[in-house]
């Protein structure tokens, strides 16, 4: 019986909807891109983990010590900080073997695609842009704390709070806003967003060198903390060591609240990944960035935490800058607090930058796919920066700064730290199935459950028992996340709209081998016309190994449906995901367009 033709249209539009929620982003077409980038590869093994260590050590230590401390915690903070090392420990073999695989900007967001489909890319996408957006603005918070404090402490000059706190305050007991009487704008905040972002927008050569000197100044600080102040621990500052349960706080669920809220100060190797376009060797070095700077991090969490609860009592420490306020307790430590607070300053500048050198990647790597618009994966025809996104997460993330307090911005980044971690995970398993002989520069220990499994599950577990608010308001910024990609993401996925596909895009995805070329074109038609399917592997001269390789998009044909293909008895096009073959590459690809 002669096969007809079908049209996209044939196809019933559940399907249709299906199909564009579980399209994945095929791994040869990432590796493609990545090949063809435009970014300078000037980053190696050493600027990796200085990426790292500036991203990770800056508002954890310096600021959210503290806070975690005195309404969660207490000095069991120590506790906390040790389980989400563990987390993220298992997380970062996580990330660097899918780095390893996908050495692309884009973090867990390209990772989510070529795992788990379009619409889980998506959330991922939306997540991280809350995560590195409001996480820079946490810092810019706690930066501004440490600038007025050095002022005080140097010139004596002390900054009225009308322009140096939020208006606004989060009472933990209550769970509710209150007004900050006589609080306007946090002006510290704006400015050294603003100063970053103009950073970034002259590229990362020139910022890559200023974050290595900055790192190598705050390891020096944190360090003279850690000997400087461990001659004033008192032991008695240790009991009671997990506190009883008041309210909302403390207790054995303070002890998890404590690490939902630190999290925060694990993102930075999530970071390093983000700079994969950027690296020399990213399948050797991302893993060694992104482990290394997570185990010298580590170690120095729990020691500055360890000597903070033991020179004051936990009760005291709901302070911006808990360092400095704990050392003003205690003789001859001026000389040791301005040297903190310049520490203080320099190490959460850099955060900032890497906060805000992460964010616009993922966006610029998002608007590559069709997600947001086009303009936003336009890099500077100088400075070779994906400027537009930079200068909008720059001047958003002046404006949180601005008008939002610490541990509202705090709390944010944690959760979305956490679902970025869990989805990672959970993609290591399915590409250990799905690509089990791709080229991997490392891989996870142990098999291919024993980590990402217990990864996922602990961290699923922390973000369930965060506060309810929190939790609320991931919810809210996910469903407009959500209503943004049905009116635009879903219609201009270059994945997964193939009907919308320009000239360049049929250029694009030929080169990449997973649609017919304009060769293989007329031969189909000839099949089609002799009754055969236009996708038959029977007939097919395509390579089986190459075809084997090839891991094609999980959407229909755009322009060659048959009666087999709709109907199940070719391949199914219903939602068993059962991957649609291509035909096989030409022999020499044209280079990618954009």
């Amino acid at each position: 019986m002669e096969a007809t033709a079908a049209t996209p249209e044939a196809v019933p539009l559940w399907k249709r909807i299906g199909f564009r929620l579980i399209a994945r982003k095929p791994l040869e077409v990432i590796l493609q891109e990545g090949s063809k980038t435009q970014m300078r590869r000037v980053l190696g093994r050493l600027d990796l983990i200085a990426v790292g260590i500036g991203a990770i050590i800056g508002t954890g230590i310096f600021v959210l010590t503290g806070v975690a401390a005195a309404e969660n915690a207490g000095p069991a903070v120590i506790i906390s900080f040790i389980i989400a090392g563990v987390v993220s420990g298992l997380s970062a073999f996580s990330y660097s073997e899918l780095a390893s695989m996908v050495p692309i900007s884009g973090s867990a967001y390209t990772y989510t695609y070529a795992t788990m489909g379009e619409f889980m890319a998506w959330i991922i996408g939306w997540d991280l842009i809350l995560e590195y957006l409001v996480g820079a603005a946490t810092v810019a918070v706690g930066w501004s704390a440490y600038i007025v404090s050095f002022f005080k402490d140097v010139f004596g000059v002390e900054f009225t709070k009308k322009t140096t706190q939020a208006p606004v305050l989060w009472d933990n007991d209550e769970l509710a806003f209150k007004v900050n009487h006589g609080a306007y704008i946090n002006i510290p905040a704006i400015f050294i967003a603003l100063l970053m972002t103009c950073l970034l927008v002259f590229g990362i050569r020139q910022s890559s060198w200023i974050n290595q000197t900055v790192v190598c100044i705050k390891l020096v600080v944190v360090l003279l903390f850690i000997f400087g102040a461990c001659k004033y621990v008192d032991r008695d500052n240790y009991h009671p060591f997990v506190p009883p349960r008041e309210g909302n706080s403390y207790g054995a669920k303070g002890v998890f609240k404590g690490t939902q809220r630190v999290f925060f100060a694990y993102i930075g190797f999530d970071a390093v990944s983000t700079a994969a376009q950027e690296a020399k060797d990213p399948q050797k070095d991302l893993p060694w960035g992104i482990c290394g700077s997570l185990t010298i991090c580590t170690v120095l969490y729990i020691a500055v935490s360890t000597v903070l609860c033991g020179i004051i009592s936990y009760k005291e420490l709901n302070v911006a800058s808990p360092l400095t306020f704990a050392l003003e307790f205690h003789d001859n430590t001026r000389w040791l607090r301005i040297l903190i607070e310049l520490g203080a300053i320099c190490g959460l500048s850099s955060v900032i930058l890497i906060l805000l050198m992460g964010q616009p990647r993922i966006l610029f790597t998002m608007a590559r796919d069709g997600m947001f618009p086009k303009i936003f994966g336009r890099l500077h025809h100088r400075f070779k920066t994906p400027y537009v996104p930079t200068i909008l997460a720059g001047t958003v993330c002046a404006v949180l700064a601005g008008v939002l307090p610490v541990d509202i911005l705090g709390d944010m980044t944690s959760v979305g730290t956490l679902l970025a971690f869990i989805l990672v995970n959970i993609g290591v398993i399915i590409m250990r199935y799905t690509h089990p002989d791709a080229e991997r520069g490392f891989r996870v220990p142990l098999g291919r459950f024993l980590i990402p499994v217990p990864g996922a599950l602990i961290a699923l577990v922390i973000l369930v028992l965060s506060d309810g608010p929190t939790i609320y308001r991931l919810f809210i910024w996910l469903a407009v996340g959500i209503i943004v990609y049905v009116l635009y993401g879903y219609r201009h996925s270059r994945v997964g709209n193939p009907e919308r596909w320009s000239e360049e895009d049929l250029e694009y995805f030929q080169d990449a081998g997973i649609m017919n070329t304009e060769e293989n074109i007329p031969a189909a038609n000839e099949k089609e016309h002799a009754g055969g399917s236009t996708i038959d592997s029977d007939k097919s001269s395509v390579d089986q190994d190459q075809m084997h390789k090839v891991q094609p998009v999980g959407m229909p044909e755009a322009h060659h449906y048959t009666s087999q293909d709709i109907n199940g008895s070719g391949h199914d096009a219903g939602f068993g995901g059962d991957d649609i073959m291509p035909q096989q590459m030409p022999s020499t690809p044209k280079q990618a367009h954009y």
